[in-house]
């Protein structure tokens, strides 16, 4: 019903930069909240960034000042723009959208999630 497909993961030097972008697609109705989530080898995974449809963001406080999230309503697609990356930046990063769906039956609610990027930041 609904597939996110994330790209612009890669191998980065310390201080360097990487524009992450995530696109849906699918029978959507409507794209409400998405997020970038990270998952670092032996951690859980965690949020990064979030946007609401409206455009209001929150950011986790390791990356508030570094990272920027936007989003293109009329593409149904969400950005990451992460500047002075450092080697704890290096994860797995996923999309997730909050979405509603057309079904056969009217629409339903589906959280969707990509198959993730992966970010190395190693010199």
């Amino acid at each position: 019903q609904v597939q996110l497909v994330e790209s612009g993961g890669g191998l980065v030097q310390p201080g360097g930069s990487l524009r992450l972008s995530c696109g849906v697609s699918g029978s959507i109705a409507r794209v409400n909240d998405m997020a970038w989530y990270r998952q670092a080898p032996g951690k859980q995974r965690e949020l990064v960034a979030g946007i609401k449809r409206s455009g209001n963001t929150n950011y986790a406080d390791s990356v508030k000042g570094r990272f920027t999230i936007s989003r293109d309503n009329a593409k149904n697609s969400m950005y990451l723009q992460m500047n002075s990356l450092k080697f704890e930046d290096t994860a797995v990063y996923y999309c997730n959208a909050d979405t509603t769906v057309v079904t056969n039956t009217g629409w339903t609610g589906v959280d969707a999630w990509g198959q993730g990027t992966l970010v190395t930041v190693s010199s």
